[in-house]
């Protein structure tokens, strides 16, 4: 048995350091590829991150289910955390292909072709009382985002996500939806997401779209693995 060290953050908060996904960041030298995922699944998170080489920005994602092409909340988070421990790349390398970052005050974004990610039913509702009032037990399988506006002049939406599909009841913040959701509206937003987690996106046409917020650290913890 062996004890490893993980880094956590909460990707996507609020101005004041509020919400955010959380997300474990591990060295990928201490996690052999075939252990990746139940490791994964030991922590809990929607997604961990594994850094295999910090100077590039490559990474592999893992939720408890399987391994992740691309992820919104990891990409954001594993940028943030490289920037903040001497690795400040302009790009990350995902399986899925190259992705651009950027940084603007506290706000960090990567910017991702909209196609990515996981496949989601998209429902529209009426408002975002809907929204924040509907039973997640009602969205049993696969990936489902339901949205409002909350002020469609301002491009504000109010939304939740469930992925079952994954093991995720519901999903705080989830950054690949949120372009999608860019590129289906072909205009940037703001998007209250879950709890109170707050995504912005901007929409470069034809097919991209960035993501990106504020991310909190949150410390370290130790699992056996």
């Amino acid at each position: 048995m062996t004890a490893l060290s993980v880094e956590v953050v909460r990707v996507f908060t609020d101005p004041d350091g509020r919400f955010g996904n959380p997300l474990g960041i591990v060295a990928g030298h201490l996690v052999p590829p075939a252990d990746r995922q139940r490791v994964a699944a030991a922590l809990g998170y929607s997604e961990t991150v594994y850094v295999d080489d910090p100077a590039t920005g490559t990474l592999r994602i893992y939720s408890a289910t399987g391994e992740m092409a691309f992820a919104g909340h990891p990409t954001v988070g594993a940028a943030w955390y490289l920037h903040h421990h001497g690795h400040p790349v302009e790009s990350l390398h995902v399986p899925a292909g190259e992705i651009p970052v950027s940084h603007s005050g506290d706000l960090v974004a990567v910017r991702a072709d909209s196609t990515w990610g996981s496949t989601w039913t998209w429902h529209q509702l009426a408002t975002p009382a809907e929204v924040l009032s509907s039973d997640p037990a009602s969205y049993s399988d696969g990936h489902t985002f339901l949205w409002a506006w909350q002020d469609e002049s301002a491009a504000v939406i109010r939304a939740r996500a469930f992925a079952p599909a994954m093991g995720v009841v519901e999903d705080e913040a989830t950054g690949s939806a949120v372009t999608q959701l860019t590129a289906r509206l072909a205009r940037d937003l703001h998007v209250i997401q879950g709890a109170g987690s707050q995504l912005h996106t901007s929409w470069h046409p034809p097919t991209h779209a960035a993501v990106g917020g504020r991310v909190r650290p949150e410390g370290s913890r130790t699992i056996t693995i």
